[in-house]
């Protein structure tokens, strides 16, 4: 399962963060999405405890029935053991986490998931290399910005980094250009505003535009 993630993740390049989206909308958004062409998509967990942990893994597990194999669903904002164990039982097939616990990237291979912890500086970055990470997220890629990236890449090109935060279809050519592998998207593709109102036809529309720029790149 953990490689079959990561050959989607490098040949799609755009994973979407679901966060907070109602159950009733939750299906009706994905296939907004999915027509628009993402099929990776990352169901966040809540650190405030805000949503239950085990409603976001019946998320991931409602994801999973609905698509099959149409889209790679995984959790978002792992923190804990028990996130792992319930995004595995749900069918998650990665875990992505805020930070680089070395715990977590262990648990996440051991359950055969793809593991992408988050990082910021050389050090963090190469630490959850080491401890088994698939992908490293960059986070926040828009604040360090492009030169920072093609600095770090340039010593750690043999690591997967993943930019998250600030990307849009204007500049994905550039992150790529400095070695980025793929992104996380958020607001961009799934607008808050745009889910409340049920506006699906805009959520597809968003999602093409990042879809489009990203194919030219597809493995």
């Amino acid at each position: 399962m953990s490689v079959k993630a990561v050959e989607r993740i490098l040949a799609e390049k755009i994973i979407v963060v679901m966060r907070g989206v109602p159950d009733e909308q939750l299906i009706p958004c994905a296939e907004a999405m999915l027509e628009g062409g993402i099929r990776i998509m990352e169901v966040a967990f809540s650190a405030s405890g805000k949503t239950e942990d085990v409603q976001t893994a019946r998320a991931i597990f409602s994801l999973r029935e609905h698509f099959g194999d149409k889209i790679c669903v995984g959790a978002g904002t792992v923190l804990n053991p028990d996130q792992v164990r319930l995004t595995r039982e749900a069918g998650g097939q990665f875990v992505i986490s805020p930070d680089s616990d070395p715990g977590i990237i262990s648990l996440t291979k051991q359950a055969g998931l793809t593991s992408v912890p988050g990082a910021l500086t050389p050090t963090e970055i190469m630490s959850a290399h080491r401890h088994g990470a698939d992908f490293v997220k960059l986070f926040p890629a828009s604040a360090l910005g492009i030169p920072y990236i093609k600095a770090v890449l340039t010593p750690l090109d043999h690591i997967r980094l993943l930019a998250v935060g600030g990307i849009k279809p204007e500049n994905i050519d550039d992150y790529i250009s400095c070695g980025v592998k793929g992104f996380g998207i958020s607001s961009g593709i799934l607008d808050p505003e745009d889910v409340k109102s049920r506006n699906y036809g805009k959520i597809t529309e968003n999602a093409r535009k990042y879809t489009s720029v990203a194919k030219e790149y597809n493995n």
